[in-house]
């Protein structure tokens, strides 16, 4: 069994995916829309930059994640954006699930979660 070749069929099958070809699909029609990406990418980034503070420890302050929820409601009311983070949201689950299950077959699960 050559690894490589596992590897490009699992690519090809995550490809033919559904949670991949929502992504995708979003993903175009976002790309057609450079204000709405522009708020997508602001909103990523700005969560991010919590995420990142709570993994090192730190609390953020009431005012970043007030802002962040606003940003997050104007965000949703758009459907084509609540669509992509969605579809976004469905595929970074499964790529999770995915290296969840090789971390656990080499027994590097906990790596993982």
């Amino acid at each position: 069994m050559n690894v490589y070749d596992q590897t490009h069929q699992l690519a090809a099958a995550i490809k033919e995916s559904e949670e991949f070809k929502q992504y995708d699909s979003k993903k175009k029609l976002l790309d057609e829309n450079p204000e709405l990406g522009n708020m997508i990418k602001d909103f990523h980034e700005k969560s991010m930059a919590i995420q990142i503070r709570q993994m090192s420890g730190e609390q953020p302050d009431a005012a970043d994640l007030e802002a962040i929820q606003k940003l997050y409601q104007i965000v949703a009311m758009d459907p084509l954006a609540s669509g992509y983070i969605d579809a976004e949201m469905r595929f970074s689950l499964m790529m999770k699930d995915v290296y969840e299950i090789i971390g656990e077959a080499i027994g590097q699960g906990d790596v993982f979660k």
